[in-house]
C-alpha cells in the first residue's frame, strides 16, 4: 500500500470522527457560526505548528491557493454544520463526503488524471454506498419535520460542492509549488477571519458558548489531522485516488451514529457500509 493511500486512510478516519463531533455539537445546541469560530482557533495553530515542526512552512506565492481554498472550505463546513441541526449525521455525512465526485471530475478534466478500471469501479462502489446510506423522512412525519429535513439536505448539498472545489484547489496549489502546511496555514487564516467576522456580524459580540471548547475545540484538532493527511497524500498521489478514499469518512461517522446515537440500522445500511469497504480496497490499488 502506497504512502499516499495510507495518508488518505488516516484522513478518512479523522474526517469521519470530525463529522461525528459536528453532530455532537449540533445536539448540544451550539450555533454553527460559533462552532466554526472556536474550531478555527484550534485548527489554525495546529497546522501552523505542524508546518514549523516539519520544516515545510514556506509561504511562497503558490500558497495563496490556500486562501482561495479557504473561501470554499468555509462555505462547505459552515453549511455542513448548519445542516446537522435538522438532519441525521448518518445521512448528511455520506452526502457531504460525496464532494470527492466534484474533485475527481475536475482532476480528470483539468489535470488530465486517468480513469483506470479500479478507479471507476471504486467510485461506483462509493456512489452505491452513499445511495444505500441515504434515506428520506417517512410519510408519517409532520410537514415541519419534512421541511426541516429538506432544508438540511439543501445545505449539505451546497457544502458538498464547496468542499469538492476546495480539494481540487489543494491539488492545483501543490502542483504550483506550495507545501501542504503552507496551503493549510493560508486556508486557516482565511477561514478563521471569516468565522470571526460572521460571529461579530450575527451576534454583535464574540463570545464562546458553553461546551464549545469540548466539541468545536476537539473537532479543530481532529480535522487538522485530517487535512494534513489529505494534503500530504495529494502531494504524493493522484487526486482521483486520494480524495475519494479520504472522503469516505462517512463510514466512520455512520457507524458511530448507529452505535452511539441509535440511528437506524437496516439492510440498506449494511450494504452501504460493505460497498464502502470494497471501494477502499479498489481505490487503494489504483494509486
Amino acid at each position: 500500500m502506497s504512502q499516499a493511500t495510507l495518508l488518505a486512510l488516516a484522513a478518512m478516519t479523522c474526517g469521519g470522527l470530525g463529522d461525528f463531533i459536528y453532530k455532537q455539537g449540533a445536539r448540544a445546541g451550539l450555533p454553527a457560526h460559533r462552532f466554526l469560530m472556536v474550531q478555527t482557533w484550534i485548527f489554525a495553530p495546529a497546522v501552523f505548528v505542524y508546518g514549523v515542526a516539519s520544516s515545510t512552512l514556506a509561504l511562497n506565492p503558490a500558497a495563496l491557493w490556500g486562501c482561495v481554498a479557504g473561501l470554499f472550505a468555509f462555505a462547505g463546513f459552515y453549511n455542513f454544520a448548519r445542516s446537522l441541526h435538522g438532519g441525521m449525521v448518518s445521512i448528511n455525512a455520506p452526502i457531504f463526503r460525496l464532494s470527492f465526485v466534484v474533485t475527481v471530475a475536475l482532476a480528470v478534466v483539468f489535470l488530465g488524471e486517468s480513469l483506470a478500471w479500479r478507479k471507476l469501479a471504486g467510485t461506483g462502489c462509493v456512489l452505491g454506498a452513499v445511495w444505500s446510506l441515504l434515506g428520506v423522512p417517512p410519510p408519517s412525519v409532520g410537514i415541519p419535520v419534512r421541511r426541516a429535513a429538506l432544508a438540511s439536505l439543501a445545505r449539505v448539498g451546497v457544502a458538498t460542492v464547496a468542499v469538492g472545489v476546495a480539494n481540487f484547489i489543494y491539488k492545483i496549489g501543490l502542483r504550483a509549488g506550495a507545501t501542504p502546511s503552507s496551503l493549510l496555514t493560508a486556508q486557516a487564516c482565511v477561514v478563521a477571519s471569516l468565522a470571526l467576522l460572521l460571529v461579530k456580524i450575527t451576534d454583535g459580540e464574540v463570545r464562546v458558548p458553553p461546551g464549545a471548547w469540548r466539541h468545536a475545540g476537539t473537532a479543530g484538532m481532529v480535522l487538522a489531522m485530517a487535512f494534513i493527511g489529505l494534503t500530504e497524500g495529494l502531494a504524493r498521489g493522484q487526486a482521483s485516488v486520494v480524495v475519494p478514499i479520504a472522503q469516505m469518512g462517512f463510514v466512520v461517522t455512520a457507524s458511530l451514529g448507529i452505535l452511539l446515537m441509535k440511528e437506524p440500522f437496516n439492510r440498506r445500511t449494511a450494504f452501504g457500509l460493505a460497498a464502502a469497504v470494497i471501494a477502499i480496497l479498489l481505490l487503494a490499488g489504483g494509486n
